[in-house]
Order: structure tokens, then sequence, then C-alpha cells
């Protein structure tokens, strides 16, 4: 089992951005895995595309293009 690196206080923080007033912890933690799957996967997209760009360094457009091409899947 992998640590995971989001917060279910942080959760919390986006359910009252989104005006969600009453959640459950389940639903706290379900959004937390999903965002840091999502995130993972975006990460690694952006790895493959500054390799190929021949750079050691991920860069914005990088992580812009990953999303971008994880969209259309």
């Amino acid at each position: 089992m992998t640590k995971k690196f989001l917060s279910v206080a942080s959760m919390e923080k986006l359910f009252d951005k989104a005006n969600i007033k009453r959640s459950s912890d389940k639903a706290k933690v379900a959004l937390k895995v999903l965002l840091e799957d999502i995130a993972v996967s975006i990460s690694k997209k952006a790895v493959e595309f500054a390799r190929h760009a021949g750079r050691k360094t991920v860069k914005r457009s990088d992580i812009k293009l990953a999303v971008e091409v994880m969209g259309k899947k």
C-alpha cells in the first residue's frame, strides 16, 4: 500500500468551496482517493512528455498537455 498525500481536511475545504453543507467521511475519503489517483496519472503522463522532449524537468505545459490528452480518453 502506498502512502497517500492529500488530507481529509483538504477535502473538507474543497467541499466548503463547492458549497456542500453536509457530507459523510466516506464521501471525503472517496474524493481524496480519486483525486490522488488522477494526480498520479497526470504526473506520470507529464513525465513521459518531458522525457520525449529530452528534458528531465516537468513543465507546466507538460501538465496541461497531460490533462488535455487524458481528457480525450
